[in-house]
């Protein structure tokens, strides 16, 4: 039987930044959360990219970070998928 799999340090930075978006989104008003959750899952599910093509992957990690500053803002109450 194997052993558990040994993530990359990229893959570790994703997989937390995913489970941070999430946790941000419990912090908006509760009939709202599913739109955030749904944009959330769009977001990392819609670009198809390779586990090896380590620059675009940390382009997409920045570009998201600026995403989720703007998005957690407490002002920030709805958005639209």
């Amino acid at each position: 039987m194997p052993g558990p799999l040994k993530r990359s340090g990229l893959q570790n930075e994703v997989i937390q930044f995913y489970r941070k978006c999430f946790r941000a989104a419990r912090e908006k008003p509760m009939e709202t959360r599913p739109r955030f959750y749904a944009f959330i899952r769009k977001e990392f599910r819609q670009h198809n990219i390779r586990r090896t093509d380590f620059a675009t992957i940390e382009y997409m990690l920045r570009k998201g970070q600026k995403q989720f500053e703007t998005y957690s803002q407490k002002g920030v109450k709805d958005i639209h998928v």
